[in-house]
């Protein structure tokens, strides 16, 4: 492995950062070696002093809800993007990125809501900051959550009634040049004896008027330029929805406790598109033109029941079971034409999915203790395990119709379909696990998870599918802390895995307008197995001061059963599926620094520091050369950020800068894809008026930077290449506060 080649920036700010670490130390040897001329005594609960970064054996990062509401967001994945580690795909302020950890994707990044997966078809950017308590960041597995997590586990918690009465409403507005987004929440909690609520609603409303060109190329055998066009798409649309968040926990008798819990996300779209394409060069598409409607209607609802019952000697029993439900609608119309001639394509799509989901879990935990402390207090003391035993289980039925229509036009060949299929997914998982206090400075974590997915489907137009998997994932984290109780190690051990979707699964097939190596038709694979993985992860934190950090980290991870899309020709036609193909590995390394300014100096400005660099490299081994990226990973990301807060605490200001590398990725022998840097620059600032009014601001995506993305295609014949630019918008927020 090549050694990492970091920014001249970012070198320099991490040699910042470590030199503020040393002086900090020096600084602090320098107060315990002075005598004292006053002292100063504080006591802290243990809850307020406990740091789950710090302190659990299981590596874990919280992110709380102060941090999520910081720059007045309306997209959780706005919040995720300036996390260290965390990248999201796609063009600044467009929605519906892709959210990754190690440069790699949602289907190696496991993101959960309350700790489950959301079903397919939501959108996890339809989730509002407001709702969310915090969100939880583990990089190595653990045996509680599914490990489903090849990259690692995105977390996230909705908010609990853990506050006295509390009721909040916020009234934002966004504006950019070429969209608007104005939102509202309500959040509300109380207490009444031994019940005690929380209730939170959000609603919003994104409108969007822009134009996206594209432009594909291609030469011969020979590189002689074979093909030049050009396309201009006009796109608007008005996107509508709303969430609701309510909570009631009752305190029982013997301090049990019975949680319910429920979300509900509605949400809907209208849209239209106008794409005209030019030809300098080459043949002509099949059609020069294509106007198009199109409208969705997605609605989620999840309600779960929670009794957590205490047994003997600090035992206890966690129950909870849910139910839900998530209904997709969607309609189409597509006119299409050539040559200025009448249209020859008149297409009209009709769908509607629905998704039904039992599940059921339950952790059964206890603590014990192996030996005593002995009379005279020489001798080894005792040891201390934290176990936990447990399930998670459930059943999913998934229904499909698919109805398309085409019009009897004069030059046309009308293709009318209607396809129906139903799958069922059940899964069971059971696992163990144990936290072990060996000494007062060594902890280690062992636990062993069984996960068993079983996938049938049958439909009008394909062969029923069957597939059954299941996978043992023995894992172990260990962590260390050294004498000095500044430095600790961690190291984990984990074998995890990544299940194929039910939808590429089932060999239903997609068709493209106009088919081509970069814009092909789509079709399941009903024989993908799931791909497995072992992995390292190692790292050392130094702590220092009153919040702050030092960390370095390496990780690598072992693919089996790599899946990638491979490229089919098939009866005249480009066809995508997804296939195993090989052996992977992607390794990493991870910086991270952050710290208060007061730390290196008492007079210094109420001053936050922190900082993040990623670097990522993967191999498929079945595609030779360079550049063969996995799952066009990200190569470089990093994080800048400074916050400030006034000495009489009525404002707070930052600035967060990340950055994402782009590149070309090659993801077989005959394809390729090229995404461009993407650089966010956000700004916020918070008055507090009075106790119950706060106006916060904040600027997104400073740099307006235009986002470029490329596909191609490669082979005896020729390339063929396609590019398309999103451009940049900046985005103003106003949001008021008012507590009530």
């Amino acid at each position: 492995m090549k050694p990492p080649r970091l920014t001249p920036i970012a070198a320099a700010v991490f040699s910042i950062c470590f030199s503020a670490a040393a002086h900090a130390d020096e600084a602090q040897a320098a107060k315990e070696a002075a005598p004292p001329v006053m002292q100063k005594v504080e006591i802290k609960g243990a809850a307020a002093s406990y740091d789950a970064r710090r302190d659990d054996t299981a590596s874990k990062t919280v992110v709380g809800s102060e941090e999520i509401q910081k720059y007045g967001d309306t997209s959780v994945n706005d919040v995720l993007k300036r996390l260290p580690g965390i990248t999201v795909g796609g063009a600044a302020g467009r929605g519906g990125g892709e959210i990754r950890m190690r440069g790699l994707g949602s289907g190696y990044t496991q993101i959960l809501i309350n700790g489950e997966r959301a079903p397919a078809g939501f959108a996890i950017d339809s989730l509002a900051p407001d709702v969310i308590e915090r969100i939880e960041i583990l990089r190595a597995a653990s045996a509680e959550f599914s490990t489903q997590s090849i990259a690692g586990t995105i977390n996230i918690v909705l908010k609990k009634a853990l506050k006295a009465a509390q009721h909040e409403v916020k009234f934002s507005e966004g504006k950019g040049s070429k969209f608007s987004s104005p939102s509202v929440s309500l959040q509300m909690s109380d207490k009444d004896g031994r019940m005690s609520y929380s209730f939170g609603g959000n609603a919003w409303r994104y409108m969007y008027n822009r134009m996206t060109p594209s432009f594909d190329t291609g030469t011969d055998a020979a590189g002689i330029p074979n093909l030049d066009r050009s396309a201009t798409s006009r796109d608007q649309g008005r996107s509508d929805g709303f969430n609701l968040s309510p909570r009631i926990n009752w305190t029982l008798d013997g301090g049990d406790t019975l949680t319910s819990q429920s979300f509900f996300n509605l949400n809907q779209f209208a849209g239209n598109s106008h794409r005209r394409i030019t030809t300098d060069l080459g043949a002509p598409p099949d059609y020069d033109r294509v106007d198009s409607t199109f409208s969705n209607h997605n609605g989620f609802g999840r309600t779960d029941l929670n009794w957590v019952h205490k047994l003997a000697e600090g035992a206890k029993l966690d129950l909870k079971a849910a139910v839900s439900e998530n209904r997709n609608t969607a309609d189409s119309f597509q006119l299409g034409g050539n040559n200025g001639l009448p249209a020859t394509l008149a297409r009209t799509v009709v769908s509607e999915s629905k998704e039904t989901g039992f599940s059921t879990q339950g952790k059964y935990s206890t603590p014990l203790t192996f030996g005593s402390a002995p009379a005279d207090g020489q001798g080894e003391a005792p040891t201390e395990h934290a176990l936990a035993l447990g399930w998670d289980a459930g059943v999913t039925q998934r229904d499909d119709v698919r109805n398309q229509r085409e019009a009897p036009l004069p030059g046309s060949s009308p293709v009318n379909t209607d396809e129906g299929f139903g799958a069922k997914v059940t899964r069971l998982a059971l696992f163990g696990q144990d936290e072990w206090n060996v000494t007062p400075l060594w902890s280690v974590y062992t636990g062993l998870r069984w996960e068993g997915l079983d996938t049938r489907s049958d439909g009008n137009n394909f062969d029923a599918v069957s597939q059954r998997s299941s996978v043992l994932s023995p894992l172990m984290q260990t962590l260390i802390k050294l004498p000095n109780k500044k430095d600790q190690v961690r190291l984990a051990l984990t074998r995890t895995y990544k299940a194929p979707s039910t939808a590429a699964l089932i060999p239903r097939k997609f068709t493209s307008t106009n088919n081509s190596p970069t814009e092909p038709d789509r079709r399941g694979n009903p024989n993908l197995k799931p791909e497995l993985a072992l992995g390292l992860d190692a790292s050392i934190e130094h702590y220092w001061g009153e919040g702050g950090l030092l960390s370095a980290s390496a990780s690598v991870r072992r693919i089996e059963n790599y899946t990638h899309q491979g490229l089919l020709y098939e009866d005249q036609r480009w066809v995508s599926t997804s296939i195993n193909d090989g052996r992977a590995e992607t390794r990493g390394i991870e910086l991270e620094a952050k710290f208060p300014m007061r730390a290196l100096l008492d007079t210094a400005p109420a001053l936050d520091l922190r900082a993040s660099v990623s670097r990522n490299w993967s191999r498929v081994e079945s595609v030779p050369g360079p550049d063969n990226r996995l799952d066009q990973q990200t190569p470089i990301s990093a994080t800048l950020g400074v916050d400030y807060k006034s000495p009489s605490g009525v404002l707070s200001t930052g600035s967060n800068f990340s950055f994402r590398n782009g590149g070309l990725a090659r993801l077989s022998g005959s394809q390729g894809g090229y995404s461009s840097v993407r650089r966010d620059l956000d700004v916020y600032a918070l008055w507090k008026l009075d106790p119950q009014n706060n106006l916060r601001v904040a600027v997104s995506n400073l740099l307006a930077q235009d986002y470029t993305t490329e596909s191609l295609y490669s082979d005896a014949n020729g390339t063929q290449n396609r590019m398309s630019v999103a451009s940049g918008e900046t985005q103003l927020r106003v949001t008021v506060e008012k507590r009530f």
